[in-house]
């Protein structure tokens, strides 16, 4: 017997609680995270941290919600919320920032459309005189 089944539009790729990715994840969709990721995050839409989740790595997304523990950069052109008793270890770009009094962040904090954009330029020319600077 055939199915063929369509999914919605609003699945997110899950890494689920006890799964360890090491290496870079890049999607156009949205992600949930509750297992670990060594590595960076990358996506156009959301990006959620679960209360198990842990990234060792910069997370990047139009949306991220952490609830878990990012020892990286955070960027985010939209909305980035900090909730729960998430903990994070590095520097916040985002458009617009919410923090629950429960989060513990350490770091630096750079808010509106045009930092968001300038950090990823930033980003960028340190890579390129790192890599000038090498050869």
């Amino acid at each position: 017997m055939q199915t063929n089944a369509t999914l919605p539009a609003g699945n997110a790729t899950l890494i689920s609680a006890g799964t360890v990715l090491k290496g870079d994840i890049s999607s156009s969709g949205d992600l949930r995270i509750d297992g670990t990721v060594i590595g960076n995050v990358k996506t156009s839409a959301k990006v959620i941290i679960g209360n198990s989740g842990v990234v060792e790595g910069d997370v990047a997304g139009g949306q991220a919600d952490i609830t878990g523990k990012v020892n990286g950069n955070i960027r985010a052109s939209e909305l980035l919320q900090l909730r729960g008793e998430c903990m994070v270890s590095g520097n916040l770009y985002a458009g617009k920032l919410q923090v629950e009094p429960t989060a513990t962040f350490n770091g630096q904090c750079h808010m509106g459309a045009n930092i968001v954009e300038m950090g990823s330029t930033e980003q960028a020319t340190t890579a390129a005189t790192a890599t000038w600077g090498s050869v």
